[in-house]
């Protein structure tokens, strides 16, 4: 029981980066845009963010400039996307290659240092629960903050008006328009806060689970988190579960490589991986209906305003 409760808590730790970009995700793709730049945001946000900690002293000074950087990468996108209406496939895979890059040359001096950064906070009495304190209520804030956000989001989209304003520009922009909603405003600042939210992923990793920084350290989760929009068929709670079930398995491999198995360490570091491409085939042929059902319908379409008399 001690084993499965220190993978469990490890799982809610290693799956909380890609919680913060699938929710960020999710709400871009709610108003109809496509963001594939997820891993080149979270790299910056990564960098920023431990550069920021590290010359403030304060790890929320870093995740204040990280999520200021995810901002400012959303809004270029949205620029591209929405303003100019160019391919959100082009645009997002861009963004993913700049990212890399720009954290990487910029990252240079930084490799090999390290900050104190975010600790844990045991939550008073839950954390004295068997198992459940330990997975849930002996993390740090940030944990807890994913927990509220996945949450706030999904009693935003199915239970205020503004939330079901921006489900509707999502499926059906030129309906929402007819309707006198600012279309392109709301997918600016949806995929502005998305991308920065995906940014505060990444500075979730230098700066409280790592507290270092090292080229690539999103180390794909970026794409990983575009797989979990789908395996949670755009529902912020479902994102939680899929977050949760990739850290399980990355916890899990990095507990198996530590007990010395005979199992060679490539074949073990592919395990996150595959069980995502498991995954998303089994949610594909399982549940093609409902994954059509739940889509954004206009996702992916650049909305044109039609000029009327």
């Amino acid at each position: 029981m001690e084993a499965l409760t220190a993978i469990l808590a490890a799982a809610v730790r290693s799956g909380t980066p890609i919680l913060y970009a699938a929710l960020g995700e999710i709400l871009t793709e709610k108003s109809g845009v496509m963001n594939l730049g997820l891993e080149g945001i979270m790299l910056m946000g990564a960098f920023s963010g431990f550069a920021a900690a590290s010359a403030s002293g304060s790890p929320w000074v870093g995740l204040l400039a990280a999520f200021g950087i995810g901002v400012c990468l959303g809004l270029i996108h949205a620029f591209l996307t929405v303003s100019l209406g160019g391919s959100q496939v082009v645009a997002g895979l861009a963004m993913a290659m700049f990212g890399s890059g720009t954290s990487a040359l910029m990252g240079r001096g930084y490799v090999g240092a390290g900050i104190e950064g975010i600790g844990a906070w045991r939550v008073p009495f839950l954390s004295e629960l068997p198992v459940a304190g330990r997975v849930l209520f002996s993390q740090d804030v940030m944990v807890y903050a994913s927990f509220c956000l996945a949450f706030l989001l999904y009693g935003f989209f199915w239970g205020t008006r503004p939330g079901m304003n921006l489900r509707a520009v999502g499926d059906s922009p030129q309906a929402a328009d007819a309707m006198g909603l600012p279309v392109a405003r709301i997918r600016c600042v949806c995929t502005a806060l998305g991308a920065g939210l995906t940014a505060l992923g990444g500075a979730y990793m230098s700066v409280a689970y790592n507290k270092f920084w090292a080229e690539g350290m999103a180390a794909g989760r970026g794409w990983i988190a575009v797989a979990m929009v789908i395996f949670s068929i755009w529902n912020p709670l479902q994102a939680v579960l899929g977050a949760y079930l990739f850290g399980g398995v990355e916890a899990f491999q990095l507990r198996l490589q530590a007990a010395g198995t005979s199992v060679p360490t490539p074949l073990l570091m592919m395990l996150p991986y595959v069980m995502t491409i498991l995954v998303l085939l089994f949610i594909s042929i399982a549940g093609k209906g409902r994954l059509s059902l739940n889509a954004p319908a206009a996702l992916g379409v650049p909305f044109h305003r039609e000029e009327r008399d």
